[in-house]
C-alpha cells in the first residue's frame, strides 16, 4: 500500500490590476497541474504605482474569471510570497513569462526567493502566443485612450476600466 500523498498546492502571486486573459491562461494551466491553486493578490506592492482597483474589486474580478475552476481561489497577501506559500502549505510559486524582460525580473526574484526558502520552487509557464503581449498596464493604457480592451479582459473588467479611465 502506498503512503498517502499531500495535496499539491501552488501560489500564483500578482497584483492582477486587473486580471487579463493572459493571467487566466496561466491560472487555468496551473489548475490542471496542481490540486489547489491560490491566486495571491498583492495588497502592498513596492514595485508598482497604487493599483487602479482596490483589493476587493480585484479579487471579485478573479473570482468571476475563475468560477469554472473549482480548485482555484483568490486571497489577498501583504507578506513575502515565500512566507505566504509556507503558511498555506504550498510547495510551488507559479509565474507566467511573456518576454525576455519578464525573465530578467523573474530570475532575480527567483534567486531571492530561493535564498529565503530553498524548499519552495518556482514554476514558469510560458505565455500562450495569443496572450504573449498582454499586460495589465498595457490594457489600462489602451483603455485610457478609448481603445477596445474586451479582447484582453472580461466584459466586466472592460466596463470598469472604461468607467475608471475614460478621458
Amino acid at each position: 500500500m502506498n503512503p498517502p500523498t499531500r495535496p499539491s498546492i501552488a501560489i500564483c502571486p500578482g497584483s492582477y490590476d486587473p486580471i487579463t486573459h493572459g493571467h487566466l491562461d496561466v491560472i487555468t494551466r496551473a489548475s490542471e497541474i496542481f490540486d489547489d491553486v491560490i491566486v495571491a493578490v498583492v495588497n502592498l506592492s513596492t514595485r508598482k504605482n497604487k493599483p487602479l482597483f482596490g483589493i476587493e474589486e480585484r479579487m471579485a474580478f478573479i473570482a468571476d474569471a475563475t468560477r469554472e475552476l473549482p480548485n482555484v481561489r483568490a486571497e489577498p497577501f501583504d507578506v513575502l510570497v515565500v512566507d505566504y506559500a509556507r503558511r498555506h502549505g504550498a510547495s510551488t510559486i507559479v509565474k507566467g513569462l511573456r518576454a525576455i524582460s519578464d525573465f530578467e525580473y523573474e530570475f532575480e526574484m527567483n534567486q531571492l526567493n530561493r535564498h529565503q526558502a530553498p524548499d519552495i520552487d518556482t514554476l514558469y509557464l510560458m505565455a500562450s502566443p495569443k496572450y504573449s503581449f498582454i499586460s495589465s498596464s498595457g490594457v489600462k493604457e489602451l483603455a485610457t485612450f478609448g481603445g477596445d480592451v474586451e479582447e484582453y479582459v472580461s466584459a466586466t473588467v472592460a466596463r470598469r476600466l472604461k468607467e475608471e479611465l475614460a478621458r
